[in-house]
C-alpha cells in the first residue's frame, strides 16, 4: 500500500449535516410511535396542527415506513391531500456541546417540518432526503416534531398531474427517518451541504485494473467548538472483516461551520473489482479522533472498485465488453404504496437478478437508499434517473427544483458501484437545449474526472442516449448519432398501440389485447406465451443495432393514475409472481455451473394448452416426454426472432392434447443437468402456503412487509390454474393484512401482503376457502 497524496487542508463555505446511511452508528431508531391524521376534509387544510398543545390523542399511531392511505388493489382514485405526522421524543445524555440532526429519506411531496414549535423547514420533490440541523431547537426532554405534507399535484415539482401520469406518487413518510446525535467534530454529511463535489466523504478510483487501483478518499470535516484543534484521521478499508489497507494522519481543524476537506489516495495491489459477474465490495470506516485520542465521529461506508467506460459506444466493465440485459422498475408495492421496508426493497432487488437482468433503469424518480444497496450487494449496474414525465414548465422555480434535484442525486449516490449513469432527464419531455446542458454539467461538477456518464431520452447533449423501442419504430431518423446508446424501453408500448406519442392517457384503452405484452396471471397461457413472444422478439431486435444495453418495461405490474385498470406488461405481477416472460428472461442467462441452468416447461398442460410446447432454457440440448414417451430431443430454436439471442427457447410440436405429465430434461456438454415437469391440473384437494423471502429473512420491529403465496393444489400438488376464490386468513397478532379488499386467487394462486409488527419467534398462519384450508408456520428474526 502507497499513501500517494495528502492536500492541504481547503475551508469551504456551508453548512452540513453528519452521517451517512451506511454510517449508523450514531443513528437512533426514529421509526417507531409516531402519530398520524389525515385531513378528511379539503376545507381544514388550512388548520395549524404544528402547535404542540394541539391534541393528538385521537391520531392513529404508526411505525414508518408509513403510507398515508390503504388504496385498493386497482388504485383508480388515489388519495391526495394533506396529512400530518407528530412525535414526542427525549434526548438521552443530552449535551449543549453535541450536535443533533434529522434525516427524513423520502416524504411525498411537499414537507413542512416544526420542532417545539418552531418551523424548521419546507422542502419538496418527494425522493430525495430532506435533513437539517437541529441542535438549536432540541432540548433534552418533551421535545416535540411535527410534520405536514401534500402530495397534491405540483407544477414546481411535477410530473404531469395525478389523473394523466402513467405512475402513482403515493404519500406519507413511506422511508426511514433517521435521528443523529454527533459530536461537535464531525464528518459531513453531502445530502443538505452545498458544496459541490464536496461533503462527507466522497470515494472515486482514478485508476482501475486487478493488478493496482487507486482509491481517492475525500473526507469533509467540521470543527464546531470554540478554537482550532489538532486531530487525527484514520481510515481503514475492510473486505469482509479483514484488513486490506489503513490510514492514519494528523491534520489540524481550523474552526468554522465552513468545514476541512482532505483528500488522501491510496493504492490497493490485486484488488477484487466490483461487476455484475462479482459484485465484490470493500467498506471505508473513517474515524476522527480528537487530541487526546478520543473518538469524535466514525463513517462507514461501502464502495466497489469498477470502471465503465465506452469504446466505440460499447460498454466495458473493468476492460470487459458486457452487453447489459435489463429492466426497468417502479417502486410500488399494492395497497401500501412506496412504503416498503429495507427488507422488501432488497427482496425486489434479488427477484430483478433472479430473473436474468444485470441493468435496472430506476424509472422516473430516485427510488430508496436501500434499493440502492441491494443493486450494490447483488451486482446490478443502475441508471439512476431525477423525478421527470412528459411535463416541462419554463420556469426558473422548475428549473431550479430539477436541478437542486440532479445535485443532491449525485451527492446521495455517488459512492454506489452500481451506479453507471445518471438520468438527469426529463423523460419523454421536450426540453430545451441550455435546461439539458445544465443538468448534464451539473453531473460533471458534482462527480468530476473520468467513469461518470450523464444519460438522457434526446440524442443531443448527454452522454448516453436512452431511446424506447417504439420511438426507434418511428423515428428511425434520430439513429444519425455518434454516442453510446442504450434501448430505455421496450417490448410494451410498441405492441399495445401503433401511436408512439406522449399523449398516453388520450388513446383508446384495451387497444389489441391479443397481442398486447400487457397480460395477467389470469389471462391464461396463449395471452402470456404471447406476451413471453412479444420480450423475445423485442430483445432479439435490440441486438440488430450498435445498443449496448436494453431495459424491458417492465419488472413488475403496477398502477397509474390515468388509466383505471392495473399496467401489466410486467415479467411478474404487482404481487411478484412471475409470468413465462419472467423465464424467457432467466434462461437468457449463460450457465457457468450446473446450478446456473434454468429450464421451464411454459404450459399448464390441460385441455386448453396449446399443443406446441415451449420450453425456456439455458442448456445445450432439452428432450420432453410426455407420459414417459420421447416427444424429442431438440437443439434450441433458430427462427427469425431467435437470430441474436445467447439461448433461444426450444418449441416442441406434441400430437396433441393428453392428459398426464409433460416432463423436460436439459442437457449441457452431453450431461443430463436438469428436470422439469408439469402435470395436467386435477381439481384442487388442499391450500398451500409459501411466503417470500427471496434474500431477506422476514423481520420484527422494522415495518417489514411480506407476501403470502396461497395455492389450490390437487393430490399431485399441482396448481390448479382456474381456481379463483376467496381466502380467509387468520394471522397471530402483532401481524397484519394489508389487503383492502380482501384475498382472492387468480390462477390458482392468492397473495395476501402482510405487515410484520414488534414480535419475534415463530408466527403460525391459517387459510381457508370455507371447502378447503391450509396454513404455515413462519419463522420471524
Amino acid at each position: 500500500m502507497k499513501l500517494k497524496s495528502i492536500l492541504s487542508t481547503t475551508l469551504v463555505a456551508s453548512l452540513l449535516l453528519s452521517c451517512g446511511r451506511t454510517g449508523k452508528n450514531d443513528q437512533t431508531d426514529f421509526n417507531g410511535n409516531w402519530a398520524f391524521h389525515i385531513v378528511e376534509d379539503t376545507l381544514n387544510y388550512h388548520i395549524d396542527y404544528s402547535a404542540t398543545d394541539f391534541e393528538t390523542d385521537s391520531w392513529e399511531n404508526v411505525r414508518l415506513p408509513h403510507t398515508a392511505n390503504i388504496e385498493p388493489l386497482v388504485v383508480n382514485d388515489q388519495w391526495q391531500g394533506i396529512c400530518w405526522y407528530h412525535k414526542t421524543f427525549d434526548i438521552s445524555n443530552f449535551s449543549k456541546e453535541k450536535k443533533y440532526f434529522i434525516e427524513f429519506e423520502g416524504a411525498m411531496n411537499v414537507i413542512d417540518i416544526w420542532i417545539n414549535d418552531k418551523h424548521l423547514k419546507k422542502d419538496m420533490g418527494g425522493y430525495l432526503p430532506v435533513a437539517a440541523d437541529i441542535t438549536d431547537y432540541v432540548k433534552e426532554k418533551d421535545n416535540t416534531i411535527r410534520v405536514r405534507l401534500d402530495n397534491r399535484d405540483n407544477p414546481t415539482t411535477g410530473p404531469k398531474p395525478l389523473k394523466i401520469l402513467d405512475f402513482n406518487m403515493y404519500g406519507g413518510l413511506y422511508r426511514e427517518v433517521n435521528f443523529i446525535e454527533k459530536n461537535n467534530i464531525y464528518i459531513s454529511n453531502p445530502s443538505i451541504a452545498d458544496i459541490e463535489a464536496g461533503g462527507g466523504v466522497f470515494i472515486t478510483f482514478p485508476t482501475v485494473n486487478e493488478k493496482m487501483s487507486e482509491v481517492k478518499i475525500q473526507t469533509h470535516v467540521i470543527n464546531e467548538g470554540e478554537n482550532d484543534k489538532g486531530a487525527r484521521i484514520k481510515h481503514v478499508i475492510k473486505k469482509g472483516n479483514d484488513i486490506v489497507e489503513e490510514v492514519t494522519a494528523d491534520i489540524i481543524l481550523r474552526k468554522g461551520k465552513q468545514g476541512n476537506t482532505w483528500c488522501y489516495t491510496v493504492e490497493m495491489d490485486s484488488p477484487a473489482l466490483w461487476s455484475p459477474d462479482s459484485p465484490t465490495l470493500y467498506t471505508l470506516e473513517t474515524t476522527i479522533y480528537d487530541e487526546d485520542g478520543m473518538v469524535m465521529d466514525r463513517n462507514t461506508e461501502r464502495f466497489g472498485i469498477r470502471k465503465f467506460e465506452f469504446k466505440d459506444n460499447q460498454l466495458y466493465i473493468n476492460g470487459k465488453k458486457t452487453y447489459l440485459r435489463g429492466v426497468n422498475r417502479h417502486q410500488e408495492y399494492p395497497y401500501i404504496g412506496y412504503a416498503l421496508s429495507d427488507n422488501a426493497q432488497y427482496r425486489d432487488a434479488y427477484k430483478i437478478k433472479k430473473a436474468g437482468f444485470d441493468y435496472v433503469r430506476l424509472s422516473h424518480y430516485p427510488h430508496s437508499p436501500a434499493f440502492m444497496d441491494a443493486c450494490d450487494e447483488l451486482g446490478l449496474v443502475v441508471a439512476d434517473a431525477i423525478l421527470g414525465w412528459q411535463y416541462f414548465a419554463d420556469n426558473d422555480a422548475f428549473r431550479n427544483q430539477c436541478y437542486r434535484s440532479a445535485r443532491q442525486l449525485v451527492r446521495r449516490d455517488r459512492n454506489h458501484p452500481c451506479v453507471m449513469a445518471w438520468e438527469v432527464s426529463l423523460n419523454e419531455t421536450k426540453m430545451p437545449i441550455d435546461f439539458m446542458e445544465v443538468l448534464d454539467s451539473i453531473v460533471h461538477k458534482e462527480y468530476p474526472g473520468e467513469n461518470v456518464y450523464s444519460c438522457g431520452w434526446m440524442p443531443e447533449v448527454y452522454d448516453i442516449y436512452f431511446q424506447a423501442r417504439q420511438h426507434r419504430i418511428l423515428h428511425k431518423d434520430r439513429m444519425t448519432f455518434d454516442k453510446p446508446y442504450i434501448v430505455s424501453e421496450y417490448g410494451d408500448w410498441e405492441y399495445y398501440s401503433n401511436n408512439a406519442g406522449l399523449n398516453q392517457h388520450k388513446m383508446p384503452k384495451n387497444m389489441r389485447l391479443e397481442f398486447s405484452s400487457r397480460q395477467f396471471r389470469k389471462n391464461g397461457e396463449e395471452r402470456l406465451l404471447r406476451q413471453a413472444r412479444n420480450v423475445q422478439e423485442a430483445h432479439n431486435d435490440n441486438m440488430n443495432i450498435p445498443a449496448t444495453g436494453d431495459g424491458y418495461w417492465v419488472m413488475f405490474d403496477y398502477n397509474r393514475g390515468y388509466h383505471d385498470d392495473i399496467e401489466a406488461s410486467g415479467v411478474m405481477d404487482i404481487f411478484r409472481l412471475p409470468k413465462f416472460a419472467y423465464y424467457f428472461y432467466s434462461s437468457q442467462r449463460d450457465m457457468k455451473c450446473e446450478e446456473d441452468c434454468v429450464l421451464k416447461i411454459a404450459s399448464y398442460w390441460n385441455s386448453k394448452s396449446p399443443t406446441d410446447v415451449k420450453v425456456f432454457s439455458n442448456a445445450d440440448e432439452v428432450e420432453l416426454y410426455l407420459n414417459g414417451k420421447l416427444i424429442g430431443r431438440q437443439k434450441p430454436d433458430s427462427d427469425a426472432i431467435s437470430t441474436n439471442l445467447k439461448h433461444p427457447p426450444f418449441t416442441f410440436k406434441t400430437r396433441g392434447f393428453e392428459k398426464g405429465e409433460l416432463r423436460a430434461v436439459a442437457f449441457c456438454n452431453g450431461k443430463k443437468v436438469l428436470e422439469d415437469s408439469v402435470v395436467t391440473p386435477q381439481a384442487p384437494v388442499k391450500l398451500h402456503c409459501d411466503i417470500d423471502i427471496s434474500g431477506k429473512p422476514i423481520e420484527a420491529g422494522c415495518n417489514d412487509v411480506a407476501f403470502v403465496y396461497i395455492s389450490a393444489r390437487d393430490e399431485n400438488g399441482t396448481v390448479n390454474p382456474d381456481y379463483e376464490e376467496f381466502i380467509d386468513i387468520t394471522l397471530p397478532e402483532g401481524i397484519e393484512l394489508m389487503n383492502r379488499d380482501g384475498v382472492k386467487a387468480e390462477a390458482g394462486i392468492a397473495t395476501a401482503l402482510i405487515r410484520i409488527g414488534e414480535r419475534k419467534g415463530k408466527a403460525r398462519i391459517i387459510v381457508s376457502d370455507g371447502q378447503l384450508k391450509g396454513d404455515m408456520e413462519v419463522e420471524i428474526r
